[in-house]
């Protein structure tokens, strides 16, 4: 008799996880794979953490999370946006209110929907409470269209899971586009996912939220990328009270409630100005997008720190093999996607080490064209 569970059989080991193993004995190599921001967390949210576990703010939190950064983040999304959130918890991070809300949704044979390429966890949700994943494929702008949202709707699709900025392309969905998506989900009654958490990473256009436009959605953000505070697992949900309610009782059993120091430090973080941040993640975007639009077919990306090359010969996965082998840790594109021709590239580093990742590309590029030759 097996020990583990039939559902385990529908999810797999992360990508991102493997080349991690298959990197492991690389000495210091150039890394351009990790998803978390190379700033680190700002002094008077640290202040605040440390001031709220002196003054005995460590146990238990209601589930729903404290008042003040609930009220925080209504406040957040109203200044930001316009937008009045409903039914506000706090989650533990973002996974964690994916995680809650697909168990509270997803019926066996419900089918959800979401661009390919795609965040990783987002199939293999679905697949472990036995929903049925639907990518879209949205090759080679990476924006997902009304056109290519209507065509995949069918009788049993029930959510959409959307996601601007991207990962892995770093692609937004500008307002009007936004718009358009929402128009197509109330027609067919869609609950859409709305993961926000690169909104604040935003280059060229101001950042939008489809809460703007449609009501049957759940919000998803968090303090883990603008803030840094990727360890401390703080995001938020907010949406329809049936389903936020349903969440609340979900986390009773499983999360209980967000760490609570990390809570109150985060009604800090959401008043921090992300001005600078954002202009230096600029300068990175465009380092990147400079360096390697004269050789690879590359999208520029709009927002997140991320960047998302075809590789010269479509083949990601070998692309990936060989940048190691130069000691070059970056990550295949087939982990977000169901195609295999391109690679994620992370800007979230210093300079230095982003140039010296870009002439590895660079070298590995011209070593491919002339193997085509």
């Amino acid at each position: 008799m097996t020990l583990l569970a039939e559902r385990m059989k529908r999810i797999d080991a992360s990508g991102i996880r493997k080349i991690f193993a298959l990197a492991a004995k690389l000495k210091n190599p150039v890394n351009l794979s990790i998803g978390q921001p190379d700033y680190d967390v700002d002094l008077l949210v640290k202040e605040t953490a440390i001031e709220a576990i002196r003054s005995g703010q460590n146990g238990y939190t209601q589930t729903w999370g404290i008042e003040p950064l609930r009220e925080a983040v209504g406040a957040y999304y109203h200044d930001k946006f316009g937008v009045e959130l409903k039914n506000v918890m706090i989650t533990s991070g973002v996974s964690g209110g994916l995680f809650l809300t697909l168990m509270a949704t997803v019926d066996p044979g419900d089918e959800v929907l979401f661009a390919d390429p795609y965040f990783v966890m987002y199939p293999h949700l679905v697949n472990l409470l036995g929903g049925v994943p639907v990518p879209i494929d949205t090759y080679p702008h990476f924006k997902l269209t009304p056109e290519l949202l209507e065509a995949a709707i069918t009788p049993r699709t029930k959510l959409l899971i959307l996601n601007s900025p991207s990962n892995p392309t770093g692609v937004t969905l500008g307002a009007a586009e936004q718009e358009a998506l929402a128009a197509v989900a109330r027609k067919h009654n869609l609950l859409v996912i709305s993961d926000e958490i690169y909104e604040s990473l935003q280059y060229d256009e101001s950042p939008t939220s489809i809460t703007r436009y449609y009501d049957n959605v759940i919000l998803l953000n968090g303090l883990s990328k603008n803030a840094a505070m990727t360890g401390w697992r703080i995001g938020f949900a907010a949406g329809p009270e049936e389903v936020i309610q349903a969440m609340n009782t979900l986390q009773q059993y499983t999360f209980v409630c967000a760490p609570s120091f990390a809570q109150h430090a985060a009604v800090t973080a959401l008043k921090q100005d992300m001005t600078a941040k954002v202009d230096a993640y600029r300068k990175k975007r465009d380092l990147m997008y400079a360096g390697l639009s004269g050789i690879f077919q590359v999208t520029r990306p709009g927002g997140a720190f991320y960047i998302f090359p075809e590789t010269p010969q479509g083949d990601g996965d070998a692309f990936v093999r060989a940048a190691i082998e130069k000691n070059l840790l970056i990550i295949p594109g087939s982990v977000f996607s169901h195609r295999k021709t391109h690679v994620r590239i992370s800007f979230a580093s210093s300079d230095e080490t982003l140039r010296a990742g870009l002439e590895i590309m660079l070298r590995l590029a011209g070593a491919a064209a002339a193997q085509t030759v």
